[in-house]
């Protein structure tokens, strides 16, 4: 009889296998992988952050047990294909492919970050397709300054990205505790990416404002947001809040940019008050 796995080598079994799980969708001649979970309507369809991919929410997973779960990797990510373009507009119309081509009834799109913006402009470009809205860790408009960290740190990123790159240390800073092999495994899948995409897809986000895209969004929504968010604080959660209508704001307030990653238990919980029961 083999000896029961400690918690650590369960994460390190589970990480390794994420990328087998991944499934391909052809949407509009692109490539998009994503990984299912079956389970009770309405589906969650989950949108991760720059340089993620569907693994960002393999934490959050499990605490959404007996959910029906689709989480795609964006186009230029992970397991789905990278044509050019990269903007907030081309991210969010991908999605509405996915969700048509894998007939999914209105479901709640839930974006962390990058993904926030991509389900706010999928939200108010597809409205007919969109249940409800789930934004973490998120804004309308960055504004990060030219000399920001993220700016400099990804202007200095140099092919082929390692994946112990010092960077990693405060772009994937997150409280203690969050498994060591899922870190592991979030900066191997962000180093596959070239420094040159990284470039350009933070260029796109710089550019974007979605004030008025949110404006035009009228689906129940939630905003979770980090206590310690080093990129979108209070302010950003504030404008969030005023522009999306009736939307209500949860602080996590122990986390930072991270709150899936750092309280799954906590953002499923408030996930699942906005749902029917399973």
């Amino acid at each position: 009889m083999r000896p029961a796995l400690s918690e650590s080598e369960e994460q390190e079994v589970e990480q390794a296998a994420w990328v087998d799980r991944k499934r391909i969708a052809e949407v509009g001649g692109l490539d998009l992988a994503y990984v299912e979970v079956a389970g009770s309507e309405p589906p969650l369809v989950l949108v991760h952050g720059f340089t993620d991919t569907s693994r960002s929410f393999s934490l959050l997973a499990p605490h959404l047990r007996g959910r029906r779960l689709i989480m795609p990797d964006l186009r230029g990510h992970g397991g789905s294909q990278a044509v050019e373009g990269f903007g907030i507009a081309g991210f969010a119309d991908d999605m509405a492919g996915l969700i048509r081509r894998l007939r999914l009834d209105r479901p709640v799109i839930v974006g962390h970050s990058l993904g926030g913006m991509v389900s706010i402009a999928l939200a108010a470009r597809h409205p007919e397709l969109v249940g409800g809205l789930v934004i973490v860790a998120s804004t309308l408009r960055p504004d990060f300054g030219s000399h920001h960290q993220l700016i400099d740190g990804v202007a200095a990123l140099r092919d082929p990205i390692s994946p112990s790159d010092p960077f990693y240390d405060w772009w994937h800073a997150c409280r203690p505790g969050v498994p060591r092999a899922f870190l592991a495994g979030l900066a191997q899948d962000a180093s596959a990416i070239p420094a040159a995409r990284w470039r350009a897809i933070l260029e796109e986000v710089r550019r974007t404002d979605l004030t008025a895209a949110a404006r035009a969004v009228h689906v129940p929504t939630l905003i979770i947001a980090g206590g310690h968010d080093p990129l979108f604080g209070a302010a950003h959660q504030q404008t969030l809040t005023g522009a999306l209508a009736g939307s209500r704001l949860v602080w996590a307030q122990d986390c930072g940019h991270n709150p899936h990653w750092e309280d799954p238990a906590f953002v499923a919980e408030a996930i699942a008050s906005m749902l029917p029961a399973a």
